[in-house]
């Protein structure tokens, strides 16, 4: 399993894109780095971007990509909203996957030493990879900005930990670090009063505001025993917050990091800002999202909105999504493309590879019926199962809406979640099954010139085929699973679509049927018959028990249909 880590440097140039675009190539001529996104923003005068790879390849394009801004950027020149104090002011390394967050520290610090060392620019290291405590919060790093670093450099607990402390005039310095998943998420405001952005900004950010005596504005700061102000928390953990106004837009904006969405969900965040912005009189009119959010944050964002509405929250994807990005406004400065803001879709898409799913459906029935041999019955079956789970899932959806209802639409909406989770699951099937003749074929092609070569080409052969016999005893398990749902609504939905609910039993019962005739063609075949057998006779309980869920649930569908007539 390849170990993958993000890279989300912030450089201080919003407004050439030339000079941007000479900075994204640097990046993009490291083969096996994918450049997922650049946002630049003219307002702030700085560009994310955003980048996924291998490690030592990651590290490689950042530094390039730091060396080039170093070159391109001149800081004694810059102007923007955003704080900053150098040419790269942060590069953060993100764990992503088969990789930790100590092992990712290590990268960061490595990548710091060589901006250093090679580059002559002075690198503080914050959050996790902070070698001092008072070093990881990101903002005591870059208090005083590119402005006050030649006084900061002459403090000797502000030395930088690598590079001179002597100031770079034309590069400033650079924040490197290792952090959590980190999303940027700006809240738009019906006002145009930077202030008044600030207050909201501190009555939410986790940080709070400076305790004051008497007058909470002009009063004299509380300060502790050793001297350090004293502050009042505010209402959301996780979550750094500024008010700013975007002259791009005219508008102000509540600006957050929110570095830990599973402390503070994005939808929280939103919800929060609105209801402290009502309280000061100002309204939210939408949000951005800068740079990219996992797919899950913006489907709990859904189901969270459609909850509110009492809505089923059993939904497609793509719906949940949609519900998310016009609760929050995420469209409302300019469009949302969920494929260019969303990273498991930008990865999907870098890729390349097309999948059978992706088929429209009378692609997928043209690509079946072709001379190849994939897709083929476990596929097919595969999706007869998807299509089953389907139809009983929008039953609970149907009937979670029916009028009269109201009081049950969390019961239906419940049904709607597992049918849409199991639809899921068997689509991916559609594929793997796919996937699982692919590795039959590949053993197959396996050299065998030597003993040794012959051996591993047989244990090749022997693996693949044991997975090609428990890929369709999973759409076997998997449709079974969906006829509960099914039955449920049979019984219990909105009678009006039962006849969807016996033909989801009829595509559900044909899945199962299909894959277990992959499952006895493939156990012909291999060497361990044990494994074979014991395959066989649980592929033989499933069609026994779906057969039996089949018949139970036509006979309901029956009698309903009946009394209906």
């Amino acid at each position: 399993m390849k170990r993958l880590i993000e890279c989300v440097p912030n450089f201080s140039e919003g407004r050439d894109m030339h000079i941007i675009k000479q900075i994204t190539d640097q990046i993009e001529s490291v083969e096996g780095v994918s450049l997922l996104d650049v946002d630049p923003g003219a307002a702030t005068n700085r560009t994310v971007v955003t980048m996924v790879g291998e490690p030592e390849l990651v590290i490689e394009a950042a530094f390039l990509a730091v060396k080039k801004a170093s070159e391109l950027i001149d800081m004694r020149k810059h102007k923007g909203e955003h704080p900053r104090m150098g040419a790269t002011d942060v590069c953060p390394l993100i764990p992503v996957a088969n990789i930790s967050m100590e092992e990712t520290v290590e990268y960061a610090r490595k990548l710091a030493e060589r901006i250093g060392n090679e580059l002559n620019i002075s690198v503080y290291c914050y959050e996790n990879a902070a070698f001092k405590p008072e070093r990881a919060n990101l903002a005591n790093c870059r208090a005083g900005e590119y402005e006050g670093l030649a006084e900061k450099f002459t403090r000797a607990e502000w030395k930088p930990d690598f590079g001179p402390d002597k100031l770079n005039e034309k590069a400033g310095a650079t924040a490197v670090g290792a952090r959590d998943f980190l999303v940027a998420f700006n809240v738009n405001l019906n006002t145009t009063s930077t202030r008044r952005a600030n207050a909201i900004a501190f009555d939410v950010r986790e940080r709070g505001r400076v305790k004051r005596e008497g007058n909470p504005i002009t009063g004299k700061i509380v300060k502790d025993e050793k001297g350090n102000q004293v502050y009042i928390p505010g209402s959301l953990k996780a979550v750094k917050a500024i008010g700013w106004f975007i002259e791009e837009y005219g508008v102000a904006q509540i600006s957050m990091n929110l570095t830990n969405i599973g402390i503070t969900p994005v939808h929280i965040a939103f919800d929060e800002v609105c209801r402290k912005a009502e309280a000061r009189g100002i309204r939210v009119t939408g949000s951005e999202l800068v740079g990219l959010i996992p797919l899950k944050a913006l489907t709990d964002a859904g189901k969270y909105f459609l909850e509110k509405q009492q809505r089923s929250l059993g939904v497609d994807e793509a719906e949940l999504i949609k519900i998310a990005v016009k609760s929050m406004g995420l469209d409302e400065l300019k469009p949302f493309d969920p494929h260019e803001k969303i990273i498991e879709y930008k990865l999907a898409a870098d890729a390349g590879h097309k999948k059978l799913i992706d088929f429209t459906v009378a692609g997928f029935a043209h690509e079946t019926a072709s001379e190849s041999p994939a897709p083929g019955g476990g596929s097919v079956s595969a999706y007869l199962g998807a299509l089953g789970a389907s139809l009983a899932t929008m039953v609970a959806n149907l009937s979670s809406h029916k009028r009269g209802w109201d009081d049950r639409w969390k019961f239906f909406s419940d049904w709607a979640e597992k049918g849409q989770k199991l639809k899921d699951q068997l689509l991916f099937m559609v594929d793997e099954d796919t996937n699982a003749f692919n590795r039959i074929m590949d053993a197959f092609g396996l050299p065998k010139k030597s003993e040794a070569d012959k051996q591993a080409r047989k244990e090749a052969i022997e693996a693949a085929s044991k997975y090609a016999i428990e890929v369709p005893l999973k759409v076997m398990e998997l449709s079974l699973s969906s006829m509960e749902l099914i039955e449920a609504m049979a019984e219990m939905g909105n009678p009006n679509s039962v006849s969807d609910a016996g033909v989801g039993a009829i595509c559900a019962r044909a899945a199962v049927n299909g894959a277990f005739l992959n499952v006895k063609i493939n156990a012909a075949g291999i060497d361990d018959r044990s494994f074979a057998d014991q395959m066989v006779q649980k592929g033989a309980r499933v069609m026994q028990q779906a057969t039996e869920a089949e018949r139970r649930i036509l006979e309901k569908v029956e009698a309903i249909i009946q009394k209906q007539a």
